[in-house]
């Protein structure tokens, strides 16, 4: 699904649960006020928290209720590597739409929880920028993880189709199924056409820790995860 904060289109990722509501991922830089450049999560300006977010399917506005760029700016965050790369936000969904949702990502089912992927290893997502136009068949992506950089934060991939404005904030996954990142930047250098992917263990791990949101879980597909390209074209 889309996600629309303050005029930013973005990919909505995964869906998360608590004993409270049902919220959607996003990237943090989805609700960015500044240069597209302006990539720093400890120093970038950001709609503010309650932010009202349109989430395509839904029949009323999301709302914006965590931000890692301003949980991290409100606590002094000093970390390079998370400055640059921790891009995550949570929009709860209106209870009239909770009970809607179906947690399994198109195409290629799952996930099956949250996990990791080492360079080399198979990564699987699937982006709905409406620049596709509404070719649904261009949207599940296969690649690889050619690099993990920021201690473990990022990952840069390749993937077939690479990401374009619009995928930003969709999820990845590994061969297992296993949510690994978010969608976080496109490259220019030094690896053209690459995506940089953020590791979500450590955004939902910094969430827990910084925030009122310690018992958000992600929710598992209803379907089991398949890693066929053709058959997640077809099916997506």
């Amino acid at each position: 699904m889309q996600t629309f904060t303050g005029g930013g289109q973005c990919t909505a990722n995964f869906i998360f649960r608590d004993g409270a509501a049902t919220y959607i991922g996003q990237a943090a830089h989805c609700a960015s006020t500044g240069a597209a450049t302006s990539t720093n999560g400890c120093t970038a300006t950001s709609q503010p928290i309650d932010t009202a977010v349109t989430v395509t399917g839904a029949s009323r506005p999301g709302t914006m209720v965590y931000s890692s760029w301003l949980t991290m700016q409100a606590r002094g965050e000093s970390d390079p590597n998370a400055c640059a790369y921790n891009d995550f936000a949570l929009v709860r969904l209106d209870p009239a739409d909770a009970g809607k949702v179906d947690p399994t990502v198109p195409g290629w089912g799952g996930p099956t929880g949250v996990g990791g992927a080492a360079a080399g290893a198979n990564v699987y997502s699937y982006g709905n920028s409406s620049l596709r136009l509404g070719i649904t068949q261009l949207s599940p992506k296969q690649g690889v993880v050619v690099q993990v950089a920021g201690g473990g934060w990022s990952r840069s991939v390749y993937t077939v189709t690479p990401g374009i404005p619009g995928d930003s904030g969709s999820g990845f996954m590994n061969g297992a199924g296993q949510a690994i990142g978010t969608l976080s930047t496109l490259a220019l250098a030094p690896l053209p056409a690459s995506n940089g992917v953020a590791d979500l263990a450590k955004e939902l791990a910094y969430m827990r820790a910084n925030s009122a949101f310690s018992g958000v879980q992600l929710v598992n597909g209803t379907r089991p995860f398949q890693s066929n390209l053709v058959t997640a074209i077809i099916g997506g």
